[in-house]
């Protein structure tokens, strides 16, 4: 018996890759799929049916899925995407927020066209995707539901050539905070995945870093990523919300969330002069705190 009996699951850019990856391992797991992929080229132009494949899989496996071709960078879209999971299953228990496109430039090349389709594909997309299902959620009182949106170490730690890519997957991790307040009385939780795996998207990028491509090794591939979003859509999952995890590399991660980590008060508005010593204080305190970080976040072996 699998751990998502009875759950219905949409993952959305689900006909390639870490979509992919998730769509099998929950399917195994006994959720029924809604695959939606627009089925359209890295940089979000075109369209084919590839979900349909994706589908046809799944029922191989013996469970039940159908396929979904709307852009989640439109609200009709989003929309139309909640719905073919109420309309073929008459629920919906897990939201997989995957899809995404690049459009990879320096600020200094970069024209308004390449910032808004980041924009609506990857940060408005959440908010298309998300709005039906917490509605739903909220109108049916349903409980025990989840989110799993799709970060990236380009907004969290940040890439060169990719600030409209940043923004948006830092904004994601934000939005993720949020909801989780707002749905919390539900028992909904909400979640972040930081990935990084070897794609359509990503192999290019890897090779042009020096960086040989294996698609024999599991800790390139997106495979990494389903289990860890699986487990999340568990009930063992059912405390574990506004959390950032890292799947990259065969290493499992936990990610900090903003803190201050150290601060000053005074009675008065601050001077200059005050400044001078306070501010670079600050700073070694963070350098201080990042070498401790990364020494405890080094990986265990398992």
């Amino acid at each position: 018996m699998g751990r998502l009996n009875d759950k219905v699951a949409i993952i959305t850019g689900a006909g390639r890759g870490i979509g992919k990856e998730i769509c099998l391992y929950l399917a195994k797991e006994g959720a029924k799929i809604v695959v939606n992929d627009l089925g359209g080229d890295r940089d979000g132009t075109g369209g084919g049916k590839i979900a349909d494949e994706v589908v046809n899989e799944i029922k191989e496996l013996g469970s039940e899925a159908v396929a979904n071709y709307d852009s989640v960078g439109t609200v009709e879209g989003g929309n139309n995407i909640f719905n073919s999971a109420i309309d073929a299953f008459g629920q919906a228990d897990i939201l997989v927020n995957n899809a995404g496109i690049l459009r990879d430039r320096t600020l200094y090349n970069m024209e308004e066209s390449d910032w808004d389709v980041i924009m609506e594909v990857h940060l408005k997309g959440h908010y298309n995707c998300t709005r039906p299902l917490v509605r739903y959620i909220r109108d049916t009182n349903r409980s025990d539901c989840r989110i799993i949106n799709m970060s990236s170490v380009s907004g969290l730690f940040g890439n060169f050539g990719q600030v409209n890519y940043g923004a948006a997957k830092e904004g994601i991790a934000g939005f993720t905070r949020s909801l989780a307040l707002e749905v919390a009385k539900y028992k909904c939780t909400v979640n972040t995945i930081s990935p990084g795996a070897a794609t359509r998207l990503t192999i290019d990028l890897i090779e042009a870093a020096g960086r040989k491509y294996d698609e024999n090794d599991w800790t390139q591939g997106p495979e990494q990523i389903a289990p860890v979003v699986a487990w999340l859509c568990t009930d063992a999952a059912k405390e574990v919300t506004s959390q950032i995890i890292h799947s990259q590399g065969g290493i499992l991660g936990i990610m900090q969330q903003p803190a201050i980590i150290k601060s000053f008060t005074t009675d008065d508005l601050w001077s200059l002069d005050q400044l001078d010593s306070l501010i670079p204080e600050l700073v070694e305190t963070r350098k201080f705190h990042d070498e401790e970080v990364a020494e405890k976040g080094a990986p265990k072996k398992v």
